[in-house]
C-alpha cells in the first residue's frame, strides 16, 4: 500500500517556495508554489520551455522580485499567467533541484556527535557511559573555539523526491536516518569570509542524508579514515524537499526544529541551535576550498537521535516522515533491495 499522500502540503513560511513539479506522463518543471495550494509553471512565466530550477538560482538576485510579483499576483507579473495557475493537488513532486555539487557536513551537532562516539565505544573502552560523553563534550567544545568544521562530498545522484521510495541496499547492515537543514547556493561563493557568506544563500529545503553504519569506517584500512562513498552515496540516499524557501522568509534558520518520525515515533526531535558550526561557518568553511555554484546544497548535518542511538535501524516497511520548521514536511518508505 502506498503512503504517498493523496496531496502534497504547501505548508511553508512567507508568500511562496520553489519546487520541481510534473503532471502523469509530463515532463517535470519548474514550479512557484503558493501556500493556497496552487502552482504556476514558471516556464510559461519566464517564458522559457528549458527553464530549470537550478537555472532560476543563476539568475536568483533577477529573479526573485520576479517571483514576489508572481506569487501576489502583481501587476508587474507577466500578461498571460493568470489562467496558468493549477492545483498543487495531482502532481508529483520531484526533489526541488538537481545541483551540481553536494557539500555535507559531519559531526556538526554536539548531542549528535557525543550519542554517536559513546555507542561506537571498544568494547574494552574503561570509561563509563557519563566520562565518556564528558570527554567527548570537551572536544566538541574545543573544535568550535578552534573553528573547524568537518565538510566533505556528496553525490548529486543520491538525491531523490520527497515523496518517493527509499531503497534500501541488500549489501547495506546498518542504514541509518538523518534528518537535517539544506542550503541551497543563490550566488557563487568562493572564499567568501563568514560575514559575506549568507548573502550568497538563496533558501532552505529538507534532506535526509541516509547513512549505512556498516561502511562508514573502511574495515580493511582503519587508519585511512571514513568512507563517505559507500557509506553515504547509494541510490535515493538523500530525499530532499519537497520546497525550497528564499532565505528571507526564514526569520532565523539557527532556531528551527528538525523532527523525524519513524513509523509515527518520534527519533528526532532538536533545534538548529544545537550545531557547533552555523550556516555562515559552514558555508563560508566549505568556500575556502571549492567554488559553491548557483543551486550547490549545503547540508548542515543532523542532531541527536539517529538510529544507532536507538538500536534500531531502518527496515523493509518503515516510512520516515521528516518536517523542519518553515520547510514543510516530506514522507519516504524504506524498500529492500533484493541481493542479486
Amino acid at each position: 500500500m502506498s503512503v504517498k499522500p493523496a496531496a502534497p502540503s504547501a505548508s511553508f513560511s512567507g508568500p511562496f517556495a520553489l519546487g520541481t513539479l510534473s503532471a502523469p506522463d509530463q515532463v517535470s518543471f519548474p514550479g512557484l508554489v503558493v501556500p493556497e495550494g496552487r502552482v504556476l509553471d514558471l516556464r510559461t512565466a519566464f517564458r522559457d520551455p528549458a527553464l530549470t530550477t537550478r537555472r532560476l538560482f543563476e539568475r536568483w538576485d533577477e529573479v526573485l522580485p520576479r517571483l514576489g510579483a508572481l506569487a501576489a499576483n502583481d501587476t508587474d507579473a507577466p500578461t498571460g499567467t493568470a489562467d496558468a495557475w493549477q492545483p498543487l493537488e495531482g502532481l508529483r513532486v520531484h526533489a526541488p533541484v538537481e545541483p551540481r555539487q553536494v557539500f555535507q557536513s559531519g559531526a556538526n551537532y554536539r548531542q549528535h556527535v557525543i550519542d554517536l562516539e559513546v555507542a561506537h565505544r571498544a568494547p574494552d573502552d574503561p570509561r563509563t557511559p557519563e566520562a565518556a560523553r564528558a570527554e567527548i563534550a570537551e572536544v566538541m567544545d574545543r573544535r568550535a573555539a578552534e573553528d573547524l568544521p568537518y565538510v566533505f562530498i556528496g553525490l548529486p545522484s543520491a538525491i531523490t523526491g520527497p515523496y518517493d521510495d527509499v531503497v534500501l541496499p541488500s549489501w547495506a547492515e546498518q542504514p541509518d536516518w538523518e534528518l537535517e537543514l539544506a542550503v541551497v547556493v543563490g550566488r557563487p561563493a568562493y572564499r567568501v569570509s563568514v560575514s559575506e557568506a549568507l548573502a550568497h544563500v538563496a533558501g532552505y529545503t529538507i534532506a535526509n542524508d541516509l547513512t549505512d553504519r556498516a561502511t562508514v569506517f573502511r574495515r580493511d584500512m582503519k587508519a585511512i579514515g571514513t568512507d563517505w562513498l559507500r557509506s553515504k552515496n547509494a541510490p535515493g540516499f538523500t530525499p530532499l524537499g519537497p520546497w525550497i524557501v528564499p532565505a528571507a522568509s526564514i526569520a532565523d534558520p539557527g532556531d528551527l526544529r528538525v523532527t523525524l518520525k519513524l513509523n509515527g515515533e518520534t527519533m528526532q526531535d532538536e533545534s538548529t541551535k544545537d550545531m557547533l558550526f552555523g550556516i555562515a561557518r559552514l558555508v563560508s568553511y566549505a568556500s575556502q576550498t571549492s567554488r559553491l555554484l548557483p543551486g550547490d546544497l549545503v547540508l548542515t548535518g543532523s542532531p541527536a537521535g539517529n538510529g544507532m542511538h536507538w538500536g534500531r535501524l531502518l527496515r523493509d516497511g518503515d516510512v520516515m516522515d521528516g518536517s523542519i520548521t518553515g520547510l514543510g514536511a516530506q514522507r519516504t518508505r524504506c524498500i529492500t533491495q533484493e541481493a542479486s
